[in-house]
C-alpha cells in the first residue's frame, strides 16, 4: 500500500517553498534544502528504539518529531516525497568502503537514482546537491566527486585533501524497494560490528560548513576551520542537540 504523504508538511519541514515541477532545478533545490534541515543521525539506536523501514513511520519521525535518521530513513523519505511530486525514483543498493579498502555488503547503504532528461544520483546523506550518473569529475557545490567503473559496479570517488581521491561506496544500477533493505537495517542497529551501534552520531551541513556530535564531542567546521568541544554529561549532550539540531529526544 502506498503511503499518503502530506507534501506541504514535508516541504515546510525542510524550509522549501519553491517550484514543485519535476525538473533538475527543483531536484537540486529540494536536495539542498533537505540536507540543510534534516540531520543524519542514529540516536534511536542508542535509545533502544527500533528503526522500522516503513514510509509512514519514517516520515512521521522526520516531519512530526522533527528528527533525522540514517541513510535508509532520510533517503527513503526523500525518495517517497520525490515520487509524490512526480519524479521517477529508483532505490539503489551500495556497499560502503571499509578502512582496509574492501567494501561492505549489498544494502549497506541506500541512494537514489532520479531519471529526468538524464539520470542523476541523489543522496541526502552524502551530497549537498545531486550529481549526474555519468563519468567525469563533478561537484555538489561543495565537494568534488567522480564515478569510476569496476566490473559490474560503479564506484563513487571523492576528492579530499591534497587532491587525493578515495572511494566512498560502490553500487549497481539494479532497482530495489524499501523493504529490500530491511535485513541490513536490522544488522546496522543490532550488530556489535556495526559502526552505528558503537558510535552515537548527529551531523548536519550548514551554509558555511558543518556541525556534528560524535559520542561526547561537539564539532563545528566553519570555512575550513574546526572547533571541538567536549560534552561533559547527558545534560550537555541534550542541550547541544536542542540548540544546534532542534532535536528534543523522547524519554527512554
Amino acid at each position: 500500500m502506498t503511503t499518503r504523504i502530506d507534501t506541504d508538511a514535508y516541504l515546510e519541514r525542510i524550509g522549501y517553498s519553491g517550484p514543485r515541477a519535476a525538473t533538475i532545478e527543483t531536484l537540486r533545490a529540494l536536495h539542498r534544502a533537505h540536507m540543510l534541515a534534516v540531520p543524519f543521525e542514529n540516536l534511536d539506536i542508542h535509545l533502544g528504539r527500533k528503526i522500522v523501514l516503513d514510509e509512514a513511520r519514517i516520515i512521521a519521525k522526520i516531519v512530526g518529531a522533527r528528527r533525522g535518521g540514517y541513510c535508509y530513513e532520510v533517503n527513503g523519505a526523500f525518495g517517497a516525497v520525490l515520487r509524490t511530486l512526480g519524479f521517477s525514483v529508483t532505490f539503489l543498493s551500495a556497499g560502503v568502503r571499509r578502512d582496509d579498502g574492501s567494501f561492505g555488503p549489498a544494502f549497506d547503504h541506500m541512494l537514489l537514482r532520479v531519471d529526468l532528461d538524464e539520470p542523476w544520483l541523489a543522496d541526502v546523506s552524502t551530497f549537498l546537491e545531486p550529481i549526474r550518473l555519468a563519468s567525469g569529475n563533478q561537484n555538489d557545490s561543495r565537494n568534488a566527486f567522480r564515478l569510476d567503473t569496476d566490473g559490474d559496479y560503479t564506484v563513487l570517488m571523492q576528492r579530499g585533501r591534497d587532491d587525493v581521491w578515495s572511494a566512498r561506496f560502490r553500487f549497481t544500477l539494479d532497482a530495489w524497494e524499501l523493504s529490500d533493505f530491511a535485513a541490513m537495517n536490522a544488522y546496522q542497529q543490532t550488530s556489535p560490528d556495526s559502526h552505528f551501534t558503537r558510535t552515537r552520531i548527529c551531523t548536519l551541513p550548514t551554509p558555511d560548513g558543518r556541525v556534528s556530535i560524535t559520542d561526547d564531542r561537539l564539532v563545528f567546521t566553519r570555512n575550513g576551520q574546526r572547533q571541538e568541544y567536549v560534552l561533559a554529561d547527558n545534560a550537555a549532550f541534550s542541550d547541544a542537540l536542542r540548540v544546534h539540531f532542534d532535536i528534543v529526544l523522547p524519554e527512554r
